[in-house]
């Protein structure tokens, strides 16, 4: 089934079957929106809200969202949700199989791999590559050119269930390697590293490489830094 809000703004030519496009949402020049995806979802109270109501959901559905923005020359591929209050700049791509929670902002340029998980109340920066399968909880911070390998586990309780929740606020340029976990309420300095399969129990440093469980600094980021080139030098052909 193919639904596109009468309050949207569509300036794109590139919509497949089968989307649903809800509120006042707007689609930028250029943006290839695949089939079964749904953009401007809204959230569950208001699912709550209109239960019972009748039988044309897509209709009650439209009437209470407020919409998303969708950028330009954007890739949004099939099987992806963006619920309502979903900011979105030019040139993101996303995987299949992407959730993208409402109040979440993503820069120009970002990369989300398939499968990921973004639960909302989350600002992500620009040129930010989130490999597949990553878990970003609410209030996570992601400043610009982050790179975060496939597996990465953010969290926000660190006593769960808890009435507290603290986002994990990650610095400009760092790098998060595959299957760490990030406990909540840590901040990654700029530049940082964290090795694959490490546990940050604790605040890294700007510059600083740490790896373990819990993690520990190891180096500085410019032998970090060394070690890739000489990685790729020996790259065959």
């Amino acid at each position: 089934m193919r639904y596109i809000s009468p309050a949207a703004k569509v300036m794109s030519k590139s919509v497949g079957n089968d989307v649903i496009i809800l509120g006042p949402s707007v689609i930028g020049d250029g943006t290839i929106i695949e089939s079964f995806v749904v953009i401007g979802h809204p959230v569950r109270s208001k699912l709550i809200e209109i239960r019972g109501k009748g039988s044309d959901l897509e209709e009650l559905m439209n009437d209470v969202s407020e919409g998303s923005v969708i950028g330009k020359n954007c890739i949004i591929r099939s099987n992806v949700t963006i619920y309502e209050r979903v900011e979105i700049g030019d040139e993101v791509e996303t995987g299949h199989n992407v959730l993208i929670r409402e109040n979440t902002r993503i820069g120009r340029g970002t990369k989300v791999g398939s499968g990921v998980i973004i639960d909302g109340d989350t600002i992500i920066g620009d040129n930010v590559s989130i490999q597949s399968m990553v878990y970003i909880p609410r209030g996570t911070v992601i400043e610009d050119n982050v790179f975060l390998g496939p597996n990465v586990v953010i969290t926000n309780d660190k006593y769960p269930p808890s009435k507290r929740l603290d986002g994990v606020k990650i610095g400009k340029g760092a790098v998060i390697g595959a299957n760490s976990t990030l406990i909540a309420g840590v901040k990654i300095g700029e530049n940082a590293v964290v090795a694959a399969g490490s546990v940050v129990t604790k605040d890294v440093p700007p510059g600083k490489v740490v790896a373990g469980i819990p993690a520990r600094p190891i180096y500085d980021v410019d032998v970090f830094i060394r070690k890739r080139i000489e990685y790729e030098k020996l790259k065959t052909p």
